[in-house]
């Protein structure tokens, strides 16, 4: 994401991916994997995400990674949340299926990464 490598982000997902945002409203927001990679290769501003305390789940092909996060846009903290990503183990690899994420904006728990580096 730093680096706003759409074609690497694009290579990640299986064909109709999507992502998917749940805020503290309640309300769902979705986007195709392409939207991301676009908006991701288009965006001048600096993204840092960073995931901490993953547990996988596998089962044959299947997978999914479900992980603490914090999101952090031009230096400053923007939301923290869970990020869970089903995954598929295909002839190319695994790829993403789906991601979900809560975003949340406060009581957000410190990460034990400690702040991010300037």
């Amino acid at each position: 994401m730093a680096s706003h490598n759409a074609d690497a982000a694009r290579s990640l997902f299986a064909p109709n991916a999507q992502l998917f945002s749940l805020g503290k409203d309640g309300n769902a927001t979705a986007m195709k994997y392409e939207e991301f990679a676009v908006r991701l290769g288009s965006s001048k501003n600096a993204w840092l995400e960073r995931i901490w305390n993953p547990t996988v789940l596998i089962h044959g092909p299947i997978a999914v990674v479900w992980a603490n996060y914090d999101f952090h846009l031009n230096g400053v903290f923007s939301h923290c949340g869970v990020d869970s990503f089903s995954l598929l183990k295909t002839a190319a690899g695994w790829k993403i299926l789906a991601i979900s994420d809560t975003r949340e904006t406060s009581g957000c728990a410190a990460s034990p990464l400690g702040p991010p580096a300037k």
